[in-house]
This record gives C-alpha cells, sequence and structure tokens, in this order.
C-alpha cells in the first residue's frame, strides 16, 4: 500500500511540474500557432512592449522617442488600461504602432474556464477595435502563462499567440539600470528577436530610458526594427 501510495505522488508531482512547465513555455502550447522568434538571415528584430496603457504622461514620453528613431513597435495592451486611457490607446494607434491582445485585467489564465478566458480576450478586441486599430490582432497570455483552455479558445478563433525570446526585466540585477537593460537586449538578441519590455508604467523609467540605447546598439550591429506582423511576414 505504502508503495502504491509513493507512486502515486510521484506521478501526481510529475504531472504537476510537467503542466507547470508547459504552461510557462515560450515555444510550446497545446493548441493553435504560438511564436517567441522567426528563423530569418535578415536582421531584424520586434520591439514589442507589454502592460497599459498606464497614464498620457508615460504614453507620450514613449512615443516621443520612437518617433525621433522612427521605429515602429508593437502593444500588446490589457482591456482595463484602454478603458482607463483611452486617449492614450487612440495616440498609439494614430502613431501607426500595432496594437496586440493582453487580456483585460492581466490575471494568470492557466486554470480558468473558457467564458472567463472569452470574457478577457473579447472584451479587449472590442476596446482594440474602438481605439481604432485595423490591422490583425495576436494574443500575448499575461506572464506568458497558458496550458489547456486559453490556447484552445484562441485556435478556435484564429488567434496567434505571440511570446519572446529576449526578456531583461526578468533579471532583477540587470532591470534596475537601462544601461543594462540595453547591454542584455543588444547582446542577445538575434534574427527574428522579438523583445519584451514594459514601458508605459510609472515603475519602468529604466525600461523607458532603455529604449534608445536598444535602437542605437542594435542599428549599429546592422539591425532594423520591425512590428511583429512585419516580422512574421518575413517567415512566411
Amino acid at each position: 500500500m505504502k508503495k502504491v501510495f509513493l507512486s502515486l505522488l510521484f506521478l501526481s508531482a510529475a504531472v504537476v511540474i510537467g503542466a507547470w512547465n508547459i504552461g510557462k513555455s515560450r515555444t510550446f502550447q497545446f493548441f493553435g500557432e504560438i511564436i517567441a522568434k522567426i528563423e530569418t538571415n535578415e536582421k531584424v528584430v520586434a520591439l514589442t512592449f507589454d502592460d497599459g496603457p498606464w497614464s498620457e504622461e508615460y504614453t507620450t514620453q514613449v512615443l516621443g522617442t520612437l518617433e525621433e528613431y522612427n521605429v515602429k513597435g508593437t502593444f500588446f495592451l490589457n482591456g482595463s488600461g484602454i478603458q482607463q486611457n483611452m486617449q492614450s490607446a487612440i495616440d498609439l494607434v494614430n502613431a501607426g504602432h500595432q496594437i496586440g491582445n493582453h487580456s483585460y485585467s492581466h490575471k494568470r489564465m492557466m486554470l480558468i474556464g473558457l467564458d472567463e478566458v472569452k470574457q478577457e480576450i473579447d472584451s479587449t478586441t472590442t476596446l482594440i477595435r474602438q481605439v481604432g486599430f485595423e490591422g490583425e490582432i495576436y494574443f500575448r497570455p499575461p506572464y506568458g502563462k497558458k496550458l489547456i483552455v486559453l490556447p484552445y479558445y484562441l485556435k478556435s478563433e484564429g488567434i496567434k499567440t505571440i511570446t519572446w525570446d529576449v526578456e531583461p526585466e526578468t533579471y532583477p540585477e540587470i532591470a534596475g539600470s537601462s544601461s543594462a537593460i540595453a547591454e542584455y537586449v543588444v547582446e542577445s538578441s538575434s534574427p527574428g528577436s522579438i523583445i519584451l519590455l514594459h514601458v508605459l508604467g510609472s515603475k519602468n523609467n529604466e525600461s523607458r530610458g532603455a529604449i534608445a540605447l536598444i535602437i542605437d546598439g542594435l542599428r549599429s550591429k546592422g539591425y532594423k526594427f520591425v512590428t511583429v506582423s512585419q516580422l512574421l511576414e518575413k517567415n512566411a
């Protein structure tokens, strides 16, 4: 009996660990298409920004930097952020940036039901259309977490999951310095990379300051910046 119990315990642990690893994988999900980078020999990368928009002030700062360098980014926005700061979202669209769906409330979506998944995604898509974005809308899971229900719904709606392969803010020793963030991104990026940053919040000063440094650094290595849609065209 003890051996049976231990076997079941180890099996349960293996299932939980396996599900956790699959849920946080940037390159695998059970249903639909998931993209962390593309395979290309062309020196192109996509700058992507998660969360918000949380205030006109920070949106204006980021837009100013990107306009100065003539770079278009992809912003994965929260429905709640759009609803609270509609003009900021409109400004992003009017400046020619791509808008993606990052759920309404930014909760972890590994273990929630189909109705809630649908509400989180569909309500945000509706808001993205309301602010004027007309292109294809991709989805980025909050915290990169997904398991079964979320990918199933995305596949049923024909929505691509976009993750990333360069994430400097994950490391506390890097996230606290604009120059360290930029250095990490420049060193870690390769042709087809998707770079993740958070720049629209009050706690994101270092990442906002890194944008120009990243652009200068990668351009000095011959890289061009494209939106996620443009990047995926390179993989066609």
